[in-house]
């Protein structure tokens, strides 16, 4: 029987129904025999044009096939002809299992006829082994097929029983043109490895002239059906994830060297109104936003940890965030408030083995921290020297193009550093060392829309790689031309990404307050929030929310008016629990809890939260409440203590709250009992309180980490 690896198509194609796989036990004999020559006729015309095969590679093995379903066709008339009421019962059994050959057939021949000319290459030898593996399944179906018992004309016979010669004399047919041109292609990658490039006219009389590949919509296709075969190949693959990287990384030098830009006018128009897809970062490449699990975010910062480290007293942090918690004179552990014995950091190799598998699970980037040994690090598929020197030469040719080419050019190039940013730690660094952030920087202020869109998200997915935030903040006016396309982009899609660029680049606690001081941005920002569409509104929060952790911009968030933008978000589905986080780190100063105690709709906003939000948009809003009493003085605890149904809220929380939001209730409830006002209101708590008075939990330190959110950063 054929292989199961014939039937690992691509995820663009529809799966085999279960038919494909199962004979069919509901049909009539004569049923199951129209089947039958539907099928075979299909496969014949479908797969022959003017009797020359449509694939491009495997044209002998699939001519053959097609040869034989020729053969089974004319068998299959005859039967039609006279009828199968004098046939023998075995007929009817050969019949199921030449509809699974049939099939099979289909699919096999479907395959390579829509796969790339480049797969079909590096699987020539597996390809050619189905097909052979096919010949045998015909072969034994003709050695038990009754030809001598059944009544058809003896032409029809003699053709049956050459074809059961031919099958049984059939060898293992590989194509020794194809596979010098597999053995050419991976010395292209041998030369890539061995730190040279690969012969300019070489590549044209492979690519071109060989391999018919003539214009850029072609190739293009090459690249992206060689990237689907990496993310499908769940490991499992030859060759490896890695060797078809260096592919992928070639040919995709190979589409600038050899065709440069001259045919790409017509492909803006085309990618215009195509949608793109939206990854996040944490998606290669969606619409919807992932959750990080809590115990991926530093408790300091609230960051996505990207090297977390255990302290004396067993707690996890990431490195920079407790670090620099120690170099401002801190000598005790912010969670648990213990003193800290020592200062050495041991490196938390589980969960951040755990943090790069969900990473990958949910197809999103993760980069490891330079001092990371990668041989410790999960074991996922890393790019060759080959694809980082192919790279490499890609990436100078697409910066020549920003630096030199016409405006046209300078577009296309940008779009395609896009893309090859979206995924890859290398792919970033290389474009970044290649020089591309200057050039990028001045197309932000393009009057073309399509260029800025371009530069602003290619901005946006090279500042995931750590080295190129402090690339893209040292260039002096960079930050402001970020903030200028978020103010006044020409496009929705422009504005949202500088959104989004802001955040990634808030990831570096120093950046944050450098960010709030630039002239307009958190207004933009803020303003954002108020009126983008819903993915925009995403974008602005979490920035907004970033920002908000360096307590020195407090004073600038009120000022610029994003505080009142956060109010009003606490009623908006998607960015509330964002709202409530970035809030309850506001109020911790008292600056912050008297503007927001001067909310008219802060606190009943709240308290609805708390009524009809999220586990985690409930534990930010009795967060946010909390902190408003401690920090606003008795007018804001007043205002709080008398909002409508708070006991019975706070009671709820006690029971089916998530872990931080039942301390914070606690600690809540403690404050109103300290209150002059708790007899009247809180009277009738009963156990509830009991446990908020008697509760021997630490008091909320007041970091950060007791705020959480759902953090992304899409990658486009």
């Amino acid at each position: 029987m054929a292989s199961a690896a014939i039937f690992s198509l691509p995820r663009r194609r529809r799966s085999p129904s279960l038919e494909t796989f199962l004979a069919p036990v509901d049909l009539s004999s004569e049923a199951l025999l129209d089947t039958l020559c539907a099928v075979s006729r299909e496969l014949v015309s479908s797969f022959t044009v003017n009797n020359r095969m449509v694939p491009f590679f495997q044209c002998k093995n699939s001519k053959s096939l097609i040869r034989k379903i020729q053969v089974f066709s004319v068998l299959l008339d005859s039967f039609c002809e006279v009828g199968l009421s004098r046939m023998p019962s075995r007929v009817f059994l050969c019949f199921k299992e030449l509809y699974l050959v049939l099939y099979r057939s289909k699919i096999l021949l479907d395959y390579v006829k829509g796969s790339s000319k480049l797969w079909l290459l590096l699987q020539n030898h597996s390809i050619s082994g189905h097909f052979h593996d096919l010949n045998q399944e015909i072969l034994t179906l003709l050695d038990v097929f009754p030809l001598s018992e059944i009544y058809i004309s003896q032409d029809v016979k003699e053709q049956v029983e050459l074809l059961r010669k031919q099958s049984r004399k059939s060898k293992l047919l590989i194509d020794k043109n194809d596979d010098i041109l597999r053995m050419k292609f991976y010395n292209f990658l041998n030369e890539l490895e061995n730190g040279k490039i690969p012969d300019q006219n070489e590549l044209y009389l492979f690519f071109v002239e060989k391999l018919a590949i003539r214009d850029v919509k072609s190739i293009r296709f090459e690249i992206e059906f060689l990237e689907e075969q990496i993310v499908n190949c769940e490991g499992d693959i030859e060759p490896t994830a890695s060797v078809l990287n260096g592919f992928v990384a070639l040919t995709r030098y190979c589409r600038f060297l050899l065709f440069r830009f001259e045919n790409e006018e017509g492909e803006l128009g085309k990618w215009r109104h195509k949608k793109t897809k939206k990854g996040l970062i944490t998606q290669e490449i969606a619409n919807t936003f992932i959750t990080i699990p809590s115990d991926f975010c530093c408790p300091i910062s609230w960051d996505f940890m990207r090297d977390p480290v255990i302290v004396s007293t067993g707690q996890t942090y990431d490195r920079l965030s407790i670090l620099r918690w120690m170099e401002e004179g801190h000598s005790t552990c912010p969670k648990t408030g213990q003193m800290l014995v020592h200062t050495q950091l041991v490196p938390n190799r589980a969960l951040r083995n755990v943090i790069m598998q969900w990473c990958l699970a949910n197809g999103i980037p993760y980069d490891l921290p330079e001092n990371v040994d990668s041989s410790e690090s999960y074991n996922a598929a890393s790019p060759s020297k080959a694809a980082i020197q192919a790279t490499k030469a890609t990436a100078d040719l697409l910066v020549e193009q920003l630096a030199n080419g016409t405006a046209k050019a300078k577009t296309v190039a940008a779009r395609e550093i896009r893309l090859l940013s979206k995924s890859g730690r290398e792919n970033r660094a290389c474009i970044a060392e290649a020089g591309a952030i200057p050039l990028l920087k001045m197309l932000l202020s393009s009057s073309g829309a399509f260029a800025q869109e371009n530069s602003v998200t290619a901005m946006l997915n090279l500042s995931i790689y750590d080295k190129n935030k402090s690339r893209i903040m040292d260039i002096e006016g960079c930050l402001g031309s970020i903030v200028e396309v978020l103010r006044s982009g020409h496009t929705t899609e422009a504005r949202e990404n500088a959104a989004a660029t802001l955040f990634s680049l808030s990831a570096v606690h120093d950046y944050k307050k450098q960010i709030a001081e630039e002239d307009g941005a958190v207004e933009a920002l803020a303003g954002l929030l108020i009126e983008g569409t819903p993915r925009g509104k995403k974008d602005a929060v979490t920035a907004l929310f970033n920002l908000s952790t360096h307590t020195e911009n407090c004073v600038r968030m009120i000022e610029s008016g994003a505080m009142t933008a956060l109010v009003e978000a606490l009623g908006c589905e998607g960015v509330s629990e964002e709202a409530a986080g970035a809030l309850a780190l506001i109020v911790r100063q008292p600056v912050g809890a008297e503007a927001v105690g001067n909310e008219e709709m802060a606190v009943a906003r709240l308290i609805g939260m708390m009524r009809c939000g999220t586990p985690r948009g409930k534990e930010n809003a009795v967060a946010a409440l909390l902190e408003l009493c401690r920090s606003g003085g008795s007018v804001a605890t007043e205002r709080v203590l008398k909002a409508p149904a708070l006991a019975d809220l706070l009671q709820s929380l006690f029971f089916t709250g998530t872990k931080r939001a039942r301390r914070k209730a606690a600690s809540l409830a403690r404050v109103f009992q300290r209150c002059e006002y708790a007899p009247l209101h809180f009277g009738g708590m009963g156990i509830g309180y009991a446990f908020a008075g008697n509760s021997t939990s630490v008091r909320d330190s007041g970091f950060a980490g007791d705020v959480a959110v759902s953090i992304s950063v899409p990658v486009l």
